[in-house]
């Protein structure tokens, strides 16, 4: 069974094998301006991703990934590595059904500092 995560109008759709069970939270300029929850997946669990006629992209610096945006109602989508070596492809979670978070940790990573991850939130499991 395929789990879509789909922007606003519906032109960009991805497909992964599985709803994410941990989602990512970053303070970096880039992401807290996006706010976006990051869910990373291993290349291999991405099932398929758009066109890129369909999206518009950006490279934060010009280097390390390239962020996808829809071209038709600017929901930033996904991800992915400009060094195809890399595995990790990050999808925006926030795209997925509301019911498909209910269970998922939030982490937060400090990417405007130290760039590790936050201790968990009080009375997170």
């Amino acid at each position: 069974m395929k789990m879509i995560a789909s922007c606003h109008c519906g032109a960009v759709q991805i497909a992964v094998a599985h709803f994410p069970t941990e989602v990512t939270e970053c303070n970096c300029s880039l992401c807290h301006s996006y706010g976006v929850l990051w869910s990373y997946y291993a290349a291999g669990d991405v099932i398929s991703v758009p066109d890129s006629s369909l999206t518009d992209t950006y490279a934060w610096a010009g280097h390390n990934v390239d962020f996808h945006r829809c071209r038709t109602c600017g929901c930033v989508t996904h991800w992915v590595p400009r060094d195809a070596k890399r595995d990790r492809r990050g999808i925006n979670a926030r795209l997925f059904p509301t019911h498909a978070l209910e269970d998922a940790r939030i982490r937060r990573r400090d990417g405007a500092g130290t760039g590790k991850f936050l201790s968990w939130p009080a009375g997170a499991t």
